[in-house]
């Protein structure tokens, strides 16, 4: 089992900001692609957005020019940047992992809640 360690969630109101980070071990991290997802009560997961371990970058439609995904191979570390958040944004937040050639994301974190409140 790969750590993938999720931290930055809270609470915020409409409007502000959260960074979350997602630490990596056990893994040669710089060729994974990574990948950040949400499941709001009731509703499907869904991949927020995802960074190529050649630094290629794609969000889904209803965060783009909201959220940035970044990496920083030195410290195995992942983030998601989210600013001008809505109450939509109100989610578990999950970081994964997958090898660049697979279908399927194969270690995922635990979570973080993110809670946005209008």
């Amino acid at each position: 089992q790969v750590p993938l360690v999720e931290s930055g969630g809270g609470s915020v109101q409409a409007g502000g900001s959260l960074r979350l980070s997602c630490a990596v071990s056990g893994v040669p991290f710089s060729s994974y692609t990574m990948g950040w997802f949400r499941q709001a009560p009731g509703k499907e997961r869904e991949l927020v957005a995802a960074i190529t371990s050649g630094g290629s970058t794609n969000y889904v439609d209803s965060v783009k020019g909201r959220f940035t995904i970044s990496r920083d191979n030195a410290k195995n570390t992942v983030y998601l940047q989210m600013n001008s958040l809505k109450p939509e944004d109100t989610a578990v937040y999950y970081c994964a992992a997958r090898t660049n050639w697979a279908l399927v994301y194969k270690y995922w974190g635990q979570g973080t809640q993110v809670t946005v409140s209008s």
